[in-house]
């Protein structure tokens, strides 16, 4: 694991951070340089321009404004972009689709420049998927990809456990490979051995679904 902060985000519907989240989020963030969003609808721009306006907004609102913002996306020329991501204070990864998220920051080189950036990480639903080191995108496929391998999680965002359906699919996915399952507005960070979680997190192994406590959560990805 690393040293620098990691925030792994399920989603957020109301487009607010609960309490306990928005506290952590103004522990962390003493120097607020530069804000850079990097896109999980690359050739997508007005969508992604929208989408990082109410990602912002949402930090704006808890009293963390950055001196400046940025927003990378096919329009972005690939120098640059890896130079901001490497001069950032933190890198947001955007939710919308994991496959063309994982596409784009290896096809312009920006995967290295993610990981070898000494700014604070987070992401949120596709973006927390692919910080993992095995990503698992199970709208599109139930076998895992090779991830950022920022950590040694796999991510199911917006999970519900009443949804028997997406349960079944991931108790079956669980007997080779565990998955964090996460219900909206829950959060996990990790900063050098210092795991937290907050809200309802669920540890998906072998058949079986527990609470993901943060003792057991920390064991699974030590």
């Amino acid at each position: 694991m690393t040293d620098r902060l990691l925030g792994f985000f399920s989603g957020f519907p109301s487009l607010h951070f609960p309490r306990d989240v928005a506290d952590r989020l103004c522990e962390e963030f003493i120097q607020r340089e530069s804000m850079v969003f990097v896109s999980a609808w690359p050739a997508e721009h007005a969508e992604t321009d929208r989408d990082a306006a109410i990602m912002y907004g949402c930090f704006e609102e808890i009293g963390l404004p950055f001196a400046q913002v940025h927003v990378i996306d096919s329009r972005a020329e690939p120098s640059r972009a890896a130079w901001l991501i490497h001069e950032a204070s933190c890198v947001h990864l955007m939710g919308g689709h994991p496959g063309k998220q994982i596409r784009f920051l290896r096809e312009t080189g920006l995967d290295s420049a993610v990981c070898n950036s000494p700014a604070a990480l987070l992401g949120v639903s596709a973006g927390a998927i692919n910080m993992g080191k095995r990503s698992l995108d199970s709208k599109e496929s139930l076998d895992p990809y090779v991830g950022l391998g920022l950590a040694d999680i796999t991510v199911k965002p917006h999970f519900r456990p009443k949804n028997r359906r997406v349960l079944k699919t991931m108790l079956r996915v669980s007997m080779q490979l565990p998955i964090c399952a996460m219900e909206d507005d829950s959060a996990i960070f990790i900063s050098g051995d210092r795991v937290s979680s907050m809200g309802e997190i669920h540890l998906i192994d072998r058949g079986k679904i527990y609470p993901a406590r943060e003792g057991g959560l920390l064991c699974y990805l030590e």
